[in-house]
């Protein structure tokens, strides 16, 4: 009886936590190894996506004190399955001017869901990609930064605009 118990109040928990998330339609992460260099890019294949639908996109940043910067810099690429590609310089704010990071969490590794792109539409068929690579340069200088520290994740996710 006890074991029942046990396992009918882990049952509910979970699907209290799995029905949280209504708005989740694509939501993955891609671990940076170390250091991000700047001609690496982190690839997205999104699967079947309702057509009738406007959805929001987000890119999803965890970092860690290893980042030495306040604001992060992204080029972003959507490819459409026709061909066309839209293509985005993004920056985000990371850390207020005294210093705290802006991102949720405990401990030395912070997430920031960042906005993207609103009421989007993906109305042709077939798979699309998302790809993102920073596009980081310290004040005055030319040449980006060849390896970016304190970036241990990237994430992109799609939201239902309704729910």
């Amino acid at each position: 009886m006890h074991k029942i118990s046990v396992f009918l109040i882990v049952l509910l928990v979970f699907s209290m936590f799995a029905g949280c998330d209504k708005k989740r339609v694509f939501d993955d992460y891609k671990p940076v190894k170390g250091e991000w260099h700047k001609d690496s890019v982190i690839n997205f294949e999104l699967g079947k996506i309702d057509s009738l639908r406007s959805y929001n996109l987000f890119i999803n940043i965890r970092n860690n004190n290893d980042f030495n910067y306040s604001n992060l810099f992204l080029i972003t690429e959507i490819r459409f399955p026709q061909g066309k590609v839209i293509t985005d310089t993004l920056e985000y704010e990371m850390a207020t001017p005294s210093g705290e990071w802006l991102g949720k969490g405990f401990g030395d590794v912070k997430e920031n869901k960042l906005w993207y792109k609103e009421n989007v539409r993906f109305d042709e068929p077939g798979k699309y990609q998302v790809h993102i690579r920073h596009a980081m340069r310290k004040n005055g200088e030319v040449d980006g930064i060849d390896n970016l520290r304190g970036i241990t994740h990237v994430g992109f996710r799609i939201e239902n605009t309704s729910e």
